[in-house]
């Protein structure tokens, strides 16, 4: 059994949970309410809500923790008891889902409310957008209703041959709520893409399966561990990411991307200007192989569309993104972290692919990370994962030594060290909560 400590006043707004009086108005509030908690994994528990001079009411969920009420708002007269089921251990465990297609909606309202109609029922929290192009997915949940999920996406013949990358969670929830929308654009770009053609597969790039991507990989970097000046290779390898994910984990070879927000990525755009931090610049656009990776997929089949326009001629693309590729081939070619838009920031290789953890990867990992430097003090960093600012109003995403974290306290610089909304220094993989839950503690030590 765990506990967690839950406020059951109005005096803690985040949580909403209301106990006090045995009436099937506070029942159904306080059952209403379980799924807006995205830290507890409620789903699959037995529920048992007891007052002081009331017979406690129950309800079959299985899972396990139990939750007392604050003492000094309920003098610890309610409580609520959540027990554990004998089969749910396999069911428990939860996982993050990534999909994506491109597909005509005719009427993609209509299919969100498709969705959400199935969803309501499930225990699904994450990202989940819909328009006239298609779906784009990143959930989590426990693994029967995630998978339950894409076994229902996939009924629908237009998303039947869906690529689907899963991924462990053991924290629970990988996203803090459930957005399930029509969105205009499926992934943000600067002037929207409903004007790409993207259901053209012509348009977009040329898909590499993880083998093939790999042997490409090795041609090029062969290529270039040559130390004769006058080889010329006739391939390049474009990360079409951010280049705060790059400083984690990258494919060999590729060049840091000079980005910090995809929807201002510009490789290969200008025309009238030379640029070092752009790996497109002086190549060739018609004989040139690219060959272009990101996490999951569609970020390299969208921006393969705009290259296309521009007269590039041989693109190509890892098909299943870095993920498909971890999960097939291992970390052969691969140095670091995955960076992941969840809650747990940074995967190592070896959760898509643990049968490959080698002497030998090991070694090599250890050789190759020196390459993550602090943001502050530019030394190695011990581990392979962002923290954000300790200041709310900065809140920057960045690699740091041990050292300037225990010397800035967590911020980014000595300027945020003196904001007026600093909250403390997290320990381990925490990620920082709202602002009121600092705001809160800190009244109530007054």
């Amino acid at each position: 059994m765990s506990c967690i400590v839950i406020s059951l006043t109005s005096q803690k707004p985040n949580y909403f949970l209301y106990t006090s009086k045995n009436s099937a108005h506070s029942i159904s509030s306080f059952r209403n309410s379980i799924g807006a908690l995205p830290f507890l994994p409620f789903s699959g528990c037995h529920f048992q809500l007891g007052w002081k001079k009331n017979r406690p009411f129950s309800w079959d969920c299985k899972k396990s923790c139990e939750l007392y009420a604050l003492p000094s708002y309920s003098e610890g007269k309610n409580w609520i008891r959540v027990e554990k089921g004998q089969n749910s251990e396999e069911e428990d465990e939860f996982i993050v889902v990534n999909f994506y297609h491109f597909v005509f909606v005719e009427n993609p309202e209509e299919d969100v409310s498709k969705h959400l109609a199935f969803i309501q029922a499930l225990n699904i929290h994450g990202r989940i957008y819909l328009n006239e192009q298609g779906i784009n997915v990143q959930c989590s949940g426990p693994t029967k209703d995630a998978l339950a999920y894409v076994k229902w996406v996939k009924e629908d013949h237009r998303f039947s041959d869906i690529l689907v990358q899963i991924s462990p969670a053991s924290n629970g929830h990988a996203f803090p709520r459930l957005k399930l929308r029509y969105k205009p654009s499926l992934v943000q770009l600067e002037g929207g893409m409903s004007h790409l053609p993207l259901l053209e597969p012509a348009i977009r790039a040329i898909p590499l399966t993880p083998s093939e991507w790999r042997k490409r990989l090795e041609e090029i970097n062969k290529v270039d561990n040559f130390s004769d000046g006058d080889l010329n290779t006739d391939s390049v390898l474009l990360d079409v990411r951010n280049g705060y994910e790059w400083d984690i984990g990258h494919f060999q070879g590729a060049q840091r991307p000079d980005v910090d927000c995809f929807r201002s990525t510009s490789f290969g755009l200008s025309e009238s200007m030379i640029s070092a931090s752009d790996p497109l610049a002086t190549i060739d656009k018609k004989k040139t192989d690219v060959l272009m990776y990101c996490t999951g997929g569609i970020r390299c089949d969208v921006y393969s569309a705009i290259l296309r326009q521009q007269g590039f001629k041989r693109l190509y693309t890892l098909m299943g993104g870095i993920s498909h590729y971890l999960k097939t081939e291992g970390s052969i070619g691969w140095v670091g972290n995955l960076f992941v838009f969840d809650a747990r920031l940074a995967l190592p290789p070896s959760t898509y692919k643990p049968e490959v953890k080698t002497e030998a990867s090991k070694t090599q990992a250890c050789q190759d990370n020196s390459f993550a430097k602090c943001y502050i003090c530019g030394s190695q960093v011990s581990e392979l994962r962002h923290r954000n600012c300790a200041n709310l109003d900065c809140n920057l995403l960045f690699l740091c030594c041990i050292a300037c974290i225990d010397q800035l306290r967590g911020c980014c610089g000595w300027k945020c060290t003196s904001a007026s909304r600093v909250r403390p220094v997290l320990s381990g993989h925490q990620r920082y909560q709202k602002w009121h839950h600092y705001r809160d503690v800190e009244l109530e030590r007054r």
